[in-house]
C-alpha cells in the first residue's frame, strides 16, 4: 500500500512546489528593492558589464547595427527568450510571459555616433571614427539585465512584456521604422530608460507631460561667384550672405517665439572654401531646430527656409534648403501623467522617495517620441550614473564621455519592476466558463 501511495506523494509534493516557486516568483516581482538586489549581485553585473562593454569596443551607426544584433540575439537564445529578427533591418523583439494581454513594451537603442573616441581605456572602441559616445551601450545591456530577470520570473507575469532592441535612435528614425514593421503591435504602455551622466548615482529622474523637445535637421547650400579675395567686387561672396544668414536666424528665438515656449535653433555647420586668397563659389551651412509643440516646429522651419533664401538674395546669393529626417519629423516626448504617478511609485519602492525626482524638460530630441503615435500609454525616464568621486565626467555626444557601469543595475531593475507590476495592476480576467464554452463551439 506505501508503495502504491508513493507516486501520489510524489506528484503532491511536486505539485505543492511548484505552488510555492510560482509564488515566490510572484512576490519578487511585486518587490522592485529585491529585484534591484539581483541585478545587483557581483554575477549579474559583471555579466551585464561584460555585455555593455563589447557592444562598446564594436560600434555600429544607424542600420548597421548587425553585430549588436548578433549579440543581443545570443543572449537571448542563451537565456530561451524567444524573439522576431530582422525587424527594421537589424531591430531585435523579443517576448517574454503568457503571450497575451496585457501587453507592455520597453525598449532599448543599439546605434553609435560618428566620432573619434578620446578615451584611452582597455576597451576603447575599435572602429576608427565611431563610438558609444551617448550610452546606448549600456541601454542594451540595461535591457539584456532586465530580460533576464523577467525570465527567471516568466510564470508569474501576468501577460506578455515585449523587449524592443531598436537600431537608429541617432537621426535615423528607428523607432519609426520599428513601428510601420508591427514591432509594437497591441502594446497597451511602453518604458525607456537613459544612462545620464547629470544625475547621481542611484537617482531615476522623469517628469509629467513634455521631458524632451521635438525638431529637426536643416542643411543649406548658399551659392554665389567665385573669385581673387583681393577683388571682392567681382565675385558674389556667400561667406558674407552666409554669415548674414546665421546671425539672422539666431533672431528667430529671440525677436519671433513666446519667451514662455522654450525654442533653439543652433548652426553647428559651416563648410565653405579652402584657401586665405580665394572667395568660394558656395558655402554650405547646417544646424538643428528644437521646440516643445508641434505648431512651434512647424512655424521654426517655415522661418528657417525663409530667413536663409532671402537673406542669402540680399547679397545676391541663391540658397536651397534640405531638412533632413523631416518625413516625419521628431515630435515632442511626452509623458503620460497616469504613468507618471505609477513610474513615481514603483520606483520609490526600489529606490526611495528621496532618490526619485522631478526633472526641467531637456531640449535634446529623442525618436522615443514616435511611439507615443502608437500607443495608448509612454514614458520615458532617466537612471543617475554621476559619482563625484570620479572627478568631472564629460557630456552625451563628447569623444570623452564615458558610462558609469554602476548604473547599469538600477535600470534592469526598474525597466522590470515597471513591466511586471503593469501588466500586475492591468491583468484582464479569465474568460468565464460560459463564454470559453461558446468559443470552443464557435
Amino acid at each position: 500500500m506505501a508503495t502504491a501511495a508513493a507516486p501520489f506523494l510524489l506528484a503532491v509534493l511536486a505539485v505543492a512546489s511548484s505552488v510555492v516557486w510560482a509564488s515566490a516568483s510572484a512576490v519578487a516581482l511585486e518587490d522592485p528593492a529585491g529585484l534591484l538586489r539581483r541585478a545587483t549581485e557581483p554575477a549579474f553585473l559583471d555579466w551585464m558589464v561584460r555585455v555593455r562593454r563589447r557592444i562598446h569596443e564594436n560600434p555600429e551607426l544607424r542600420f548597421e547595427e548587425f553585430g549588436t544584433s548578433e549579440l543581443v540575439r545570443r543572449e537571448l537564445d542563451d537565456m530561451g527568450i524567444p524573439y522576431r529578427h530582422p525587424v527594421a533591418v537589424t531591430g531585435v523583439v523579443a517576448t517574454i510571459g503568457t503571450g497575451g494581454p496585457p501587453f507592455v513594451a520597453l525598449r532599448a537603442e543599439m546605434d553609435a555616433l560618428l566620432m573619434q573616441e578620446s578615451v584611452e581605456w582597455e576597451h576603447k572602441s575599435k572602429v576608427p571614427g565611431k563610438m558609444h559616445g551617448c550610452g546606448h551601450d549600456a541601454n542594451v545591456a540595461i535591457l539584456l539585465g532586465c530580460a533576464k530577470i523577467l525570465q527567471e520570473h516568466r510564470d508569474g507575469l501576468k501577460g506578455t512584456v515585449v523587449l524592443v532592441f531598436q537600431p537608429a535612435e541617432e537621426g535615423g528614425g528607428g523607432a519609426q521604422k520599428m513601428i510601420e514593421a508591427g514591432a509594437v503591435e497591441n502594446v497597451d504602455a511602453i518604458f525607456g530608460v537613459h544612462v545620464a551622466n547629470a544625475f547621481p548615482i542611484g537617482v531615476l529622474e522623469s517628469r509629467p507631460g513634455p521631458i524632451m523637445a521635438g525638431g529637426g535637421v536643416f542643411e543649406a547650400v548658399i551659392s554665389g561667384k567665385g573669385g581673387h579675395a583681393a577683388l571682392p567686387h567681382h565675385t558674389i561672396d556667400p561667406i558674407l550672405a552666409a554669415s548674414n544668414v546665421i546671425v539672422s536666424l539666431q533672431q528667430l528665438v529671440s525677436r519671433e517665439a513666446d519667451p514662455l515656449d522654450s525654442q533653439v535653433v543652433t548652426v553647428g555647420k559651416f563648410q565653405g572654401g579652402g584657401a586665405f586668397n580665394v572667395i568660394p563659389d558656395s558655402v554650405t551651412i547646417g544646424g538643428t531646430f528644437r521646440a516643445f509643440s508641434k505648431e512651434s516646429i512647424n512655424q521654426l522651419k517655415q522661418r528657417i527656409e525663409e530667413v536663409i533664401v532671402s537673406q542669402a538674395s540680399v547679397q545676391r546669393c541663391n540658397a536651397t534648403v534640405e531638412f533632413l529626417n523631416m518625413d516625419p519629423f521628431f515630435p515632442p516626448t511626452s509623458n503620460s501623467p497616469e504613468l507618471h504617478d505609477f513610474f513615481v511609485r514603483v520606483a520609490s519602492e526600489m529606490v526611495g522617495s528621496k532618490n526619485v525626482r522631478d526633472m526641467q524638460p531637456l531640449m535634446s530630441a529623442e525618436d522615443f517620441a514616435f511611439y507615443a503615435e502608437v500607443i495608448p500609454s509612454t514614458y520615458y525616464y532617466f537612471a543617475g550614473m554621476y559619482n563625484e568621486t570620479r572627478g568631472p565626467q564629460a557630456p552625451h555626444h563628447s569623444p570623452y564621455f564615458t558610462v558609469n557601469e554602476e548604473a547599469l543595475p538600477y535600470g534592469a531593475a526598474a525597466q522590470a519592476a515597471l513591466a511586471a507590476r503593469y501588466l500586475f495592476e492591468h491583468e484582464q480576467p479569465a474568460a468565464s466558463p460560459d463564454k470559453a464554452k461558446a468559443h470552443d463551439e464557435l
